[in-house]
Parts: structure tokens; sequence; C-alpha cells
């Protein structure tokens, strides 16, 4: 276990315009249109065909890439989009998350959302928390059920450009992809993260995508 517990953002795809996701997201296309583009590189890995329930995958630096986004993680934060396509009041608790009865986060999920729901336990240790008094509350209800572990941002794009606002993202990977959206959510947009303190600290190409990782320098 880390002796400091930081919050990172991990495996957050971009393309090479800076867009974290297409237009028009929705329950068909839960990326927005050619959002799905940005994860070519994780595909093949090990550790995402084990997260679908398929065996192989590739052991490579991608791969390496994706177990160090869920070493010493003790909780996660998503946004509502991250959880699900419903928008507004919920209209019952049949939705229970993109990835079916086992998510792959094996820990406390906190959802940040304006409507209240009760939480929601899943197999393989997730549950997941709806938090709605916005990403302070959050952070603080998550870094307590992580238990000195770190805490994940798992996105989408408004969440993290929120946490690196306030100068609480400790840590950041990018994996750049070779595409491009033209239009969606940008994760940089006006923002200068260079003047909040973030430096780059790592970079590692692969044929899929380069991998860069940013720090924040207090």
């Amino acid at each position: 276990m880390s002796s400091v517990q930081k919050v990172r953002v991990n495996c957050f795809s971009i393309s090479l315009d800076g867009y974290g996701a297409g237009i028009e997201q929705s329950l068909q296309q839960p990326l927005g249109v050619h959002g799905e583009d940005l994860h070519g590189w994780m595909r093949d890995t090990r550790s995402f065909k084990t997260m679908i329930g398929q065996s192989g995958g590739t052991t490579d630096v991608d791969e390496q890439f994706v177990q160090r986004g869920f070493a010493n993680m003790g909780a996660w934060i998503l946004g509502r989009n991250m959880f699900g396509p419903v928008r507004g009041p919920w209209p019952d608790d049949s939705w229970k998350g993109w990835w079916g009865p086992n998510p792959p986060y094996h820990v406390p999920v906190f959802v940040l959302t304006h409507h209240a729901r009760p939480p929601l336990d899943m197999e393989g240790g997730t549950t997941f928390h709806f938090v709605t008094d916005g990403i302070h509350a959050a952070l603080k209800a998550a870094r307590q059920a992580a238990n000195g572990k770190d805490v994940r941002l798992g996105g989408g794009v408004s969440v993290i450009r929120q946490y690196m606002a306030e100068r609480l993202v400790d840590e950041l990977h990018l994996a750049v992809s070779p595409v491009l959206l033209g239009r969606g959510e940008s994760l940089f947009g006006a923002q200068d993260w260079r003047a909040l303190g973030y430096r780059c600290v790592e970079q590692v190409a692969t044929e899929k995508a380069t991998h860069v990782v940013l720090r924040r320098e207090d």
C-alpha cells in the first residue's frame, strides 16, 4: 500500500484533437459518435479481455498501463454518464451500470449525480454510491472508503476537468489514440494545466497509442 493516498486518472483515452468522447452519446453509443475508436489500444490487452469474460490477450506496454491503473486502488469516482445513459430523475432502480452484474471495479464507486438513489451492491465487491452534493463530498467519501489506498477518477471529461481545476488530481495517465474525432467533449478546453502545476513525467509510444503521464508539482 502506498504511504501517501493519491487521486489518479488512469487509462483515459483521448483523440489527437483532445476529445475524450464523441457527440451524441446514447445507450447504443455510450462514448458518442466514433468514441469507441479511442479505445483500440486497450481492446486486445489481457486485462480488458478478462473484464469481458474472454481469455488470452496481449501482455505488452498497453497491458502494463492497464494493470497500473488498477494497482493500489481503493475507490472510484464516476460521472453519471459513466454509470449509464439515464438523464434526469431516475425512473426506477432497474439500471445497474454498463458492465452487468459483476463490474470491473471491485471496490466502492461514488457516482456524481443531481438525483438521489440508494446504494447499489453488485457482485465482486463493487458498491455504487450516488453522491448529490458535489465533487468535494464525493472525494471525501471515496478517500474514507479507500482506506489509505488511492482514489481513481474514471471520468468522464467533465468530472476530470472539475477535479483538475481544483488541483485535486495528483497524477493523470492519458492514452492518446491516433484518431481524430473532430467534435465531442474536449478534455483540455480553455484550462491551463501548466498554470495549475501539472508537468509531463513519462511518455511511452506503442503501435496503438502514446501514453502520457502528468503529475502535479506542489
